[in-house]
């Protein structure tokens, strides 16, 4: 079974964005969406993970109709089975570093992971005030913090802006371990062609439609 079906989705604002686009998302499958700015890949990704309401089409998960269901059903949903790694990393900025990961853990039922925090280089920083340590290391905290919640789903936005190239792969490859381990699925959204050309599915969005790169 899929676990994410995008299904005849449009949207535009002042402009169009896109127009019937569709895909399917398998477990343990990674998918980058390429594309100049302003093509409308973050709105993509904000619609694929149920944050913004598509014009027109329908995005399923685990067989469900994100965006016809009761609000306390899809903000479960989005609780345990979503992760999002945005580029804005979203810390509580009063909090320490752990405390951020284990607020996420928290919310989801699950448990602080000591092992995912060392692969990820930052438990030297875990008592710090996530406003005292760096760009890379806040970042790598968000990516904690989204993995330490189990998603069966992790959508990803530029998730390695702030990190140098060596950090990056480092990163992308903890990131694919976890879907490989989970059975999850990876929705990466890039402009980095040598990072999006390492996942399964590669897409460039032009011209209002995805158009498959391999």
């Amino acid at each position: 079974m899929a676990l994410l079906h995008v299904e005849n989705l449009s949207h535009s604002f002042d402009y169009p964005l896109f127009q019937e686009i569709n895909f399917t998302l398998e477990p343990k499958q990674s998918m980058a969406v390429t594309g100049m700015s302003g093509s409308g890949k973050s709105t993509l990704l904000h619609i694929a993970s149920s944050l913004l309401k598509p014009n027109f089409g329908s995005v399923f998960i685990d067989d469900k109709d994100m965006y016809k269901l009761p609000n306390n059903e899809l903000v479960g949903i989005r609780r345990s089975d979503i992760g999002i790694i945005f580029q804005s990393h979203f810390l509580f900025k009063g909090f320490s570093s752990k405390e951020n990961i284990e607020l996420g853990a928290i919310l989801s039922g699950s448990e602080f992971d000591d092992e995912l925090v060392q692969k990820l280089g930052i438990s030297h920083v875990m008592s710090n005030k996530v406003g005292d340590i760096s760009g890379g290391q806040q970042q790598r905290v968000s990516i904690a913090r989204v993995l330490s919640k189990k998603p069966k789903i992790i959508f990803a936005d530029e998730p390695t802006g702030n990190l140098d190239h060596q950090t990056a792969d480092e990163v992308m490859g903890i990131l694919y371990d976890y879907i490989e381990k989970n059975n999850g699925a990876l929705f990466l959204v890039t402009h980095d062609l040598e990072l999006a050309n390492k996942c399964d599915i590669v897409y460039r969005l032009e011209d209002l439609e995805l158009k498959t790169l391999q």
